[in-house]
Formats: C-alpha cells, sequence, structure tokens
C-alpha cells in the first residue's frame, strides 16, 4: 500500500505544471519585446527610420562635421548614436508606460517570470534591437562610403553598453513616474532635443562656450563625442566617460528609488 501511494504521489507531481527554468522565461520574454518593437510601425520608425534619415542628412549637409574627417564617419557617429537613443530611450519608455498603465507590470509580478525577470529580458530585447539597427544601419552607411575601422568599431562595443544602460534607465524613469499621456509627449519632446541640440547631430565643440559646457554634461552630449571619438577620429575625453558612467550609475539608482509599477 505504502508503495502504490508513492508511486500515486509521483504520479500527481510529475502532472503539476512547474515554470520553465528562469533562463528560458527571460529569453522567451526578450523574444516577445523584440518581436512587440519590430512589429510596431511608430517604433520601427523610431528606431529605424529617423536614425537613416539622420545619416544621409548629415552626409549630404554641411552640418556637424569635425574638421578633417570624411563627412560619412561623422554622419555615421550621430547616426548610431540617434539609433541608441531612439530605441533604449524613447521606445522603452513608450512601451513600458502602456506597460505600466494596462496593469502589466502588476500582473508580471504575480507570475514566474517576476521584476527582475521582465527587466532583464527588456534589456536583452533593447540589445537584439540594437544589433539590427546596426547591421541595417551599418549596410546603408557603407554604400555610401563609409570604410569603418575595427579598432574603432571595438572601442565602441563598451560606449554602447554604458549608453545602453544611461538611456534605458532615463527611459524606465520616465515611464515609472509619469502618466501615459506624458510619457508620449516627454519621451518624443527629449529624443528630438538630444539628438537636435544635446551633442548628438552637433559636437558640443560648435556651440557657444556657456552651452557647450552644458551640452558636455548631458547624456547625449557625452555619446556623441564618444561616438565620434570612436568612429570619426575625435578627440577621447575621459570627461564624457565620467559623464554617462554617472547618468548610468545615477540613472539606475533613480529607478530603483522611484519607478512605480502601478498607474495608481
Amino acid at each position: 500500500m505504502t508503495a502504490t501511494r508513492d508511486r500515486s504521489t509521483e504520479a500527481r507531481s510529475e502532472r503539476t505544471p512547474r515554470p520553465a527554468p528562469a533562463l528560458r522565461r527571460i529569453l522567451a520574454h526578450a523574444g516577445l519585446e523584440t518581436r512587440v518593437l519590430l512589429s510596431n510601425g511608430e517604433q520601427l520608425t523610431v528606431a529605424v527610420a529617423l536614425p537613416a534619415m539622420v545619416l544621409i542628412g548629415l552626409w549630404l549637409l554641411p552640418l556637424g562635421r569635425l574638421e578633417g574627417v570624411a563627412a560619412v564617419d561623422t554622419a555615421v557617429a550621430a547616426t548610431f548614436a540617434t539609433a541608441l537613443i531612439s530605441t533604449s530611450f524613447t521606445s522603452q519608455a513608450i512601451l513600458t508606460g502602456f506597460d505600466r498603465r494596462n496593469g502589466v507590470l502588476r500582473w508580471v509580478a504575480t507570475t514566474p517570470l517576476g521584476r527582475s525577470g521582465y527587466l532583464a529580458g527588456k534589456i536583452l530585447a533593447t540589445l537584439t534591437t540594437h544589433v539590427l539597427q546596426v547591421v541595417v544601419l551599418g549596410l546603408i552607411a557603407l554604400i555610401i562610403g563609409w570604410r569603418p575601422e575595427l579598432l574603432g568599431l571595438a572601442a565602441m562595443v563598451p560606449v554602447w553598453l554604458i549608453g545602453t544602460v544611461a538611456f534605458g534607465a532615463l527611459g524606465m524613469l520616465v515611464a515609472g513616474t509619469l502618466r501615459t499621456e506624458a510619457v508620449l509627449a516627454v519621451s518624443n519632446l527629449l529624443f528630438v532635443l538630444m539628438v537636435a541640440a544635446g551633442g548628438v547631430a552637433f559636437p558640443a565643440s560648435t556651440y557657444p562656450r556657456i552651452l557647450s559646457g552644458l551640452v558636455d554634461l548631458l547624456p547625449s552630449g557625452a555619446l556623441g563625442e564618444l561616438l565620434r571619438a570612436c568612429l570619426a577620429s575625435g578627440s577621447f575625453s575621459i570627461g564624457s566617460v565620467v559623464v554617462l558612467l554617472a547618468w548610468a550609475v545615477g540613472g539606475t539608482l533613480a529607478v530603483i528609488r522611484w519607478f512605480r509599477w502601478t498607474d495608481s
């Protein structure tokens, strides 16, 4: 009888649904987030179409160039910075803001995925989208004459990762502290300001002295300077590294402190 009961208990245990391993849950959520991002026409426009327009515009027009540097090189640096900000900041702010308003964030805390899995999936989705952006925009740049250097591309990787953390944290902060309608307005407005006047399209050195100092302290200004150093033979600034790291750390701490998982 004891053996029969044991076998019955084992059979019931085998039939009981169990959550998938944590890594599989995170990867599944990352895949979902990536598909949502790339299947949304508005987000796809922000992620690829607008950076491509920046690339062509800065290549053709005498704007944002560095002396002695090919126009396509400075255009590519600004384009990659635009792509990073569009996905890490704007897209994630909007998508997370809608998830928060629709109760997804409240619900996810009760699932095996959990809040940490949700955030990890978002990070992986963002990095995956970045890879696709670099490939697509890089191919366009190659067609118009860009000839990248391997050392510069390698140096870009840590800058890109720090920038992803910095702007991702800022996007989450906007999404987690404002109402959804405000998230849409603020994230799009800040995106335009950072690209057009925040040191991305135009180097801080092209601004008047007072404004250039302010631009240097912005995360967009630091990112723009570092990517120009990597891809357009610009001057590498330790100060820009410190500024971008400070925004990454400060933004992360601010999200931990003030991010609200519900819209109430």
